[in-house]
């Protein structure tokens, strides 16, 4: 290793001990391959976090921008548009829950090596997920 590259990494390695929080922050954002059971359980949960956060951001951004462009119509377009993404933002909530508790349930199960038991509560939550949508059709 050259004189060079040994600073660098020396560099990059203070970097992270300075803001562990902003690089773990991109490193949530571009994606690593990081083994979860091997890390802190502070960081894995973080770095599992960041995606919903940034979903739910982008949601109310759009919500903003919705309520911008509908406000050029008039007062009660506004009180529409605000009402439905309240209701949006409240079923994206609840559809976010629903699926991160599945893929608890089913990721246990392959993790004990229980094949059917995973499929079973997927196909279950299938079922769930469309009989719960039916009455929004």
């Amino acid at each position: 290793m050259s004189e060079n590259e040994h600073m660098t990494s020396n560099s990059e390695k203070d970097a992270h001990q300075k803001n562990p929080f902003w690089n773990d922050l991109k490193n949530a954002v571009k994606g690593t391959d990081s083994d979860y059971t091997k890390i802190n359980i502070n960081r894995a949960v973080f770095l599992l976090a960041v995606p919903m956060i940034l979903e739910l951001v982008m949601e109310s951004t759009f919500a903003v921008v919705d309520i911008y462009f509908v406000g050029k119509i008039g007062a009660s377009a506004v009180a529409t548009v605000g009402l439905t993404e309240t209701f949006m933002f409240l079923l994206y909530s609840i559809s976010m829950g629903f699926a991160t508790a599945v893929t608890a349930i089913v990721s246990r199960r392959i993790g004990e090596k229980k094949y059917e038991e995973a499929g079973s509560a997927a196909i279950q939550s299938i079922i769930i997920g469309i009989t719960a949508s039916i009455p929004f059709q």
